[in-house]
């Protein structure tokens, strides 16, 4: 449809927001929403092999085009929808399509050495990338600028919900925790306090053991003025933390 918009959501908020956005549909507004997750499939291909991948699919002409952007293809005679980036990296793809499109794509997907990946490993490599989850990271518990997506909105386009509150808080310097990678000596739990000289000054909200013991990252908000990049952390009783930054929040851009 040329009048439609396709909104991509997690699984977890696709029902909250379908009912936000009804709310917002004025009686003589000639709008409809659809929740289309049954008549759809979305592939998401990470890493830098995903060039040839796109190639494969006779789709090579997204190759180098900017993130965010999107295309209409198709393929085997079947229309397909493909964006550069994804939820986590900006180096991949995104694939949306029909189930009837899924199984000839996927099988060359797979057939060119993409190698499928199982909840697991996407929520670790989630962790570490520092991409913010629902439910774990983006509650009603933090706010968007805590959770240091920048990207995600604006300081200066027309009236939006939420537009006062982002406004005040940049205005008045009033962002008072800040969402931080932190590298840490042994497993810890989510929901573990942060502490700084033996004050709470957080909590962790994701962990991650990666692939090798050196990897193993927590996620988790931290007051602004107890702790940033470099410093050190207690998380629980006794174990050690560092806080680093981590790839997807360091691209996030605070306006200058």
């Amino acid at each position: 449809m040329k009048t439609a918009i396709t909104l991509v959501v997690s699984p977890v908020t696709r029902e909250r927001i379908t009912h936000m956005l009804k709310k917002y549909i004025f009686f003589a507004d000639k709008v409809e929403i659809q929740d289309i997750t049954e008549q759809t499939s979305l592939f998401v291909l990470v890493g830098p092999t995903s060039n040839k991948i796109m190639e494969a699919l006779s789709l090579a002409d997204i190759v180098g085009q900017p993130y965010g952007s999107h295309k209409h293809y198709n393929v085997n005679g079947m229309p397909i929808t493909v964006g550069v980036g994804n939820i986590i990296s900006e180096e991949g793809y995104s694939l949306l399509m029909s189930p009837a499109a899924a199984e000839s794509v996927w099988k060359t997907i797979i057939g060119h050495g993409a190698i499928p990946m199982g909840s697991n490993a996407w929520e670790t490599l989630r962790i570490l990338q520092g991409r913010p989850a629902p439910g774990k990271e983006l509650t009603d518990e933090f706010n968007v600028l805590e959770a240091n997506l920048w990207n995600a909105v604006s300081l200066n386009k027309g009236c939006y919900k939420g537009q006062e509150t982002i406004s005040r808080l940049v205005t008045y310097d009033g962002i008072k925790q800040r969402l931080w990678g932190i590298r840490v000596s042994s497993p810890v739990e989510p929901g573990s306090t942060i502490s700084v000289n033996g004050k709470k000054v957080g909590k962790v909200t994701s962990f991650t053991t990666g692939k090798r013991a050196s990897q193993s990252l927590g996620l988790g908000y931290i007051k602004r003025k107890a702790a940033s990049e470099g410093d050190s952390v207690i998380i629980g009783d006794d174990v050690e933390g560092t806080v680093v930054e981590v790839p997807f929040l360091a691209r996030q851009i605070p306006p200058s």
